[in-house]
C-alpha cells in the first residue's frame, strides 16, 4: 500500500528525494493523483504552516519542505485528469512596481499551492495594470500583493484602485503583506486582507474565498 503518511512526513522533514520517490511510488501503485496530493503533499504542507505559526519552524524550513513539496508536484500533476483537483482558487501573486524583493513573496506563492491552490506568480516589480491583466485575462479570483519597502507600499494603492477602473474589483479579493504593511494600511487602501506572514496568507484566503 502506497504511503502517504510517509510522503506526508517526507514533505514535513523536507527531504525532496524521499517525497519523489514516496510520490513516484504511490504513482506506480494507481494511487488516485489528487489523493496523493491531498492526503500527502498538501497534508504536508497544512502541518508546517502550523509549525511556521507556532514558531516551531522558520523560513528555511518552510522552503525546504515547500522545495520537497514541489518536486513531488512535478511527478504527480502532470497525471491529474481534467477536473480531477478541485482548485480552493486562483491567485495572482507578485511584489509591486519599484520593489525587487521575493524571498516572502516566494514563500506565500509555495504555501498557497501547498494549500490547494493555483498560483499566477507575476515575480516582482509588477505594475498595476500587470495585476489587473492577469486577474481578467487569467479569471483570477484574488491578488496578493507583496512589499518589504515603504517607499513601494503606495503602489498596493493604485493597484487596487486600478482594479476598481477596470471593474473587476467586486469579484477579486485582495490581500496585501510585507514587513512595513500592517491591518491599518490595508483598511485604508481598501484591501480586503492583510497576513503578516505566509501561513497566515493561506488561512485569510481561505476566509475570503470561503
Amino acid at each position: 500500500m502506497a504511503d502517504l503518511q510517509a510522503l506526508a512526513d517526507a514533505v514535513i522533514s523536507g527531504k525532496k528525494d524521499d517525497a519523489e520517490r514516496l510520490a513516484q511510488a504511490a504513482v506506480d501503485e494507481g494511487v488516485k493523483p489528487s489523493a496523493i496530493i491531498n492526503d500527502g503533499l498538501i497534508a504536508g504542507m497544512s502541518v508546517v504552516g502550523e509549525k511556521f505559526k507556532n514558531n516551531e519552524f522558520y523560513v528555511p524550513e518552510v522552503l525546504i519542505a515547500a522545495r520537497a513539496m514541489q518536486s513531488a508536484m512535478g511527478i504527480v500533476k502532470p497525471l491529474l485528469t481534467e477536473g480531477e483537483m478541485e482548485s480552493k482558487g486562483k491567485v495572482a501573486i507578485g511584489t509591486v512596481k519599484g520593489d525587487l524583493h521575493d524571498i516572502g513573496k516566494n514563500l506565500v506563492a509555495m504555501m498557497l499551492e501547498g494549500g490547494g491552490y493555483e498560483v499566477v506568480d507575476l515575480e516582482v516589480d509588477v505594475s498595476p495594470e500587470q495585476f489587473v491583466q492577469a486577474a481578467s485575462e487569467q479569471g483570477c479570483n484574488a491578488v496578493a500583493l507583496s512589499a518589504l519597502l515603504t517607499t513601494t507600499m503606495p503602489s498596493m494603492k493604485d493597484t487596487v484602485d486600478a482594479l476598481v477602473e477596470a471593474g473587476i474589483r467586486d469579484r477579486v479579493k485582495v490581500i496585501i503583506g510585507g514587513a512595513p504593511v500592517t491591518q491599518s494600511y490595508a483598511d485604508e487602501i481598501g484591501a480586503d486582507g492583510y497576513a503578516p506572514d505566509a501561513a497566515s496568507a493561506v488561512d485569510k484566503l481561505a476566509e475570503l474565498l470561503g
